[in-house]
């Protein structure tokens, strides 16, 4: 189960510089701490990385994911698939790309929708559509000006293919996810509405980086020795985990200073979202 695409045939974005000036410290009311139902913490031979999920984004996929973890099912599961400024991919029991979980493919979740009641922070306003984040994930969405000429008072929204994003591996078929997933390396926007984002790596990126390139990738390959639900570890053992609230002042001003350094080179994939991890 191969993503469906040909990564050399498709336009990298290559990393953005660094935004000039250094960013004033967060306080402490500018940390939230995430739902530690929606915290998968993995742990892999190359370091810990830390990714919430968004329910809102891919409800059924978010669930897939907890229910693997919690079965085992990603424990020991090998990165056998690595390209270099693109993603790595994992979650296979067969580690090869052709496996899967006993449980039957999910329908794609390419896209979701937003309403007034959705925790949308807008960072950019492109009069037909508008950016910002749910939480962790870099999200694209219809003006908020349709929502009132909408049947659900909502309107389509889909996930930015930002460094970090989790997404589902597929088939050719649309509806052929199962168990396979990968974290990307660098922002890859060809992916958007073709693949479902399920959550963002908030924590370790510097790993997702590091893990052994290939395709396939060259025994020995990096892998997740286990991977756990953040709510399921006991107390003692579990991480400590904090993330900056895109609804913080210090966020907002994040914002303001990346935009005013990019100018018309503005993404949401420049906007970084620290953590603190104990």
């Amino acid at each position: 189960m191969l993503l469906a695409l040909a990564p050399a045939a498709q336009a990298v974005q290559k990393p953005a510089p660094a935004p000039a000036g250094a960013p004033a410290p967060p306080l402490a009311s500018d940390f939230r701490t995430p739902d530690p139902q929606n915290v998968l913490v993995i742990d892999t031979s190359k370091g810990l990385i830390l990714v919430e999920l968004v329910p809102l984004a891919a409800p059924a996929h978010v669930v897939r994911v907890r229910e693997l973890a919690r079965q085992g099912l990603y424990n020991g599961r090998s990165f056998f698939r690595v390209i270099d400024q693109f993603m790595a991919q994992t979650g296979d029991p067969k580690d090869n790309g052709t496996g899967g979980s006993d449980l039957p493919d999910l329908a794609a979740e390419f896209t979701f929708r937003r309403g007034a009641d959705t925790p949308f922070v807008q960072v950019a306003d492109q009069a037909v559509a508008e950016i910002g984040f749910i939480g962790p994930l870099p999200v694209m969405t219809q003006s908020s000006q349709l929502m009132p000429m909408t049947a659900d008072g909502r309107i389509s929204g889909w996930a930015l293919y930002c460094p970090g994003v989790a997404g589902m591996a597929r088939g050719e078929a649309p509806d052929s996810a199962n168990s396979q997933f990968f974290l990307m390396r660098q922002a890859y926007p060809s992916l958007e509405k073709r693949y479902t984002a399920f959550g963002r790596v908030i924590a370790g990126l510097d790993v997702v980086r590091a893990i052994k390139p290939g395709e396939p990738v060259d025994p020995p390959q990096d892998v997740m020795t286990r991977v756990q639900v953040l709510a399921d570890m006991p107390a003692a053992s579990r991480p400590k985990v904090k993330v900056i609230d895109p609804r913080s002042p210090w966020f907002a001003a994040e914002v303001a200073r990346v935009r005013a350094s990019r100018g018309a080179d503005f993404t949401a994939c420049a906007i970084s979202i620290p953590s603190e991890v104990k």
